[in-house]
């Protein structure tokens, strides 16, 4: 079994006189004695005022300012901690019947408020199902559970099974394997081995009723519509994953770098789709602008650096690197400083710098998106000029992070200085006018980071009449609408969800 880590604290919370407080003014929904008496008899049950506040919040940067004044989005009432399937059946079953919201959370790595309990109830901490239960090192797939953490996962299949699972996201040290499937995650080498939707072979899920359902299993199957799909991002509000088959990997045999510099970010883009849609896949390909590529990328601000790195069998990486240089040759493209891949390596996994610029009080966040390639140039363009715009801002910048044959994803960096009363309508606006540019420019919603409450007003922007349908979905799978209640832009019948 593997030795879990816990879920690390994104900020300080400050609190005024010693007390938590909520940001919201929802309705917050308390566990009746009777339930909590079920639930102590069913799992371990945390009411500690502390560790219930930590469990309250995750990583969403608006959320961050909050923290400073001691306050969460929304508290919790109590955080129940199953460690196995049959208990979370139980605990659903119970939280059904009383009809209280229950927000499955990990390592709380997210940053869009996916695991803040809109209308308090339960936290589901999930970290308490964590290890490998098996490996099939034939057909190079490993069962494990939700709660295991990504440095551990890795640890053991490497060490143990000379097996990579090559899902390395930025917050790879903070986030589980379960909340990499919720939130319909990307990894920093997806160009080589897929986002978290192609590297899932199966789930198995309890629903709000107690049932539990297994999905997938096989490399491909016709037996009507793939319920995997369906719960992949779903950000707990169907049901709980409660085991994972997830691809492995042989450990890569050879690894290739190179860094090339263009006169514009364009030309870059150009290469990037030239490499895609001649067949190769990078495990990285990631191009800066000018200013994200003065900040530790060789830049000098008007030039656009792009790094590569493949790996895996020493004839495909060498083929692949060799189609790189072509098609960055092709698009105007010259050699730069290998070593700046090492230097993004060496950094790739920072989180210090959100902390430390909320603290001094700035408007900071990420929004990344994705789009075909006819339709980037325009995003890059509007996107930025738009966030710009707004009063106080300070900085938009952009990287593509992830290719695909038809498109690419989009990260834009967004900051801002408004003074401490305009934080909030500061940071709001900026996400308004980035995700209307993207939308009204032929870009979707979300690439990797998902919706959360920060973006779930913008769902029926995104999805039109389809919202509805999900809508059904969810009425159907949680007809009491307990299952993290005010996300993806879901009604919820507990009342008005808040924010944004």
């Amino acid at each position: 079994m593997i030795n879990p880590s816990s879920p690390t604290p994104p900020i300080e919370l400050v609190a005024s006189g010693g007390a938590i407080t909520s940001r919201s003014n929802a309705t917050h929904i308390e566990v009746p004695e009777e339930l909590l008496a079920v639930l102590d008899e069913i799992c371990e049950v945390v009411d500690d005022d502390n560790q219930v506040a930590e469990a309250s919040r995750d990583w969403w940067p608006l959320a961050l300012h909050w923290s400073l004044r001691g306050e969460v989005p929304q508290l919790a009432d109590l955080i129940a901690r199953p460690a196995s399937t049959a208990a979370v059946v139980a605990v659903l079953q119970a939280c059904n019947v009383g009809r209280v919201p229950v927000t499955p959370s990990g390592g709380r790595s997210g940053v869009c408020g996916a695991a803040a309990p809109v209308f308090g109830g339960v936290v589901l901490d999930m970290t308490a199902l964590h290890g490998i239960e098996s490996v099939d090192a034939i057909s190079g797939i490993v069962e494990v559970r939700p709660g295991t953490f990504g440095p551990d996962l890795e640890r053991i299949l490497n060490d143990e099974h000379g097996l990579s699972v090559g899902h390395f996201p930025q917050s790879f040290d903070l986030a589980t394997v379960g909340g990499w499937v919720a939130s319909r995650g990307a990894g920093q080498y997806s160009t080589r081995y897929g986002k978290i939707e192609e590297m899932v072979v199966g789930l198995e899920a309890v629903l709000p009723d107690g049932t539990v359902i297994r999905t997938g299993g096989a490399p491909a199957a016709a037996a009507g519509p793939d319920l995997t799909e369906l719960l992949v991002g779903s950000e707990g509000t169907l049901g709980v994953i409660t085991n994972v088959w997830l691809k492995a990997h042989p450990l890569a045999a050879t690894e290739r770098r190179a860094t090339y510099v263009f006169d514009t970010f364009e030309a870059g883009v150009e290469a990037c789709r030239l490499t895609m849609r001649a067949g190769a896949t990078p495990a990285v390909l990631r191009l800066y602008d000018g200013p994200e590529s003065v900040r530790g990328r060789g830049g000098d601000g008007t030039t656009c650096t792009l790094l590569v790195l493949d790996e895996g069998n020493e004839h495909l990486v060498d083929a692949t690197m060799s189609v790189v240089d072509d098609a960055c040759q092709s698009a105007g493209g010259r050699s730069g400083d290998v070593e700046l891949v090492e230097a993004w390596m060496q950094h790739r996994n920072d989180t210090s710098a959100l902390q430390g610029l909320t603290r001094k009080g700035f408007v900071v966040d990420t929004m990344e998106i994705a789009a075909p390639w006819s339709a980037l140039i325009g995003i890059f363009d509007r996107v930025r000029e738009a966030m710009l715009d707004v009063p106080h801002a300070r900085a938009a910048t952009c990287h593509l992070s992830h290719s695909y044959a038809d498109g690419a994803c989009l990260y834009f960096t967004f900051a801002a200085t408004p003074p401490a009363d305009e934080i909030e309508s500061t940071y709001l606006s900026m996400w308004d006018v980035g995700t209307r540019a993207v939308l009204a420019n032929g870009g979707n919603l979300s690439h990797h980071h998902g919706v959360g409450l920060n973006r779930q007003r913008f769902m029926g922007e995104a999805l039109g009449d389809a919202h509805g349908v999900l809508q059904r979905v969810k009425d159907s799978f949680d007809p009491q609408g307990i299952m993290n209640p005010g996300k993806l832009g879901f009604t919820s019948s507990f009342g008005q969800v808040p924010w944004p």
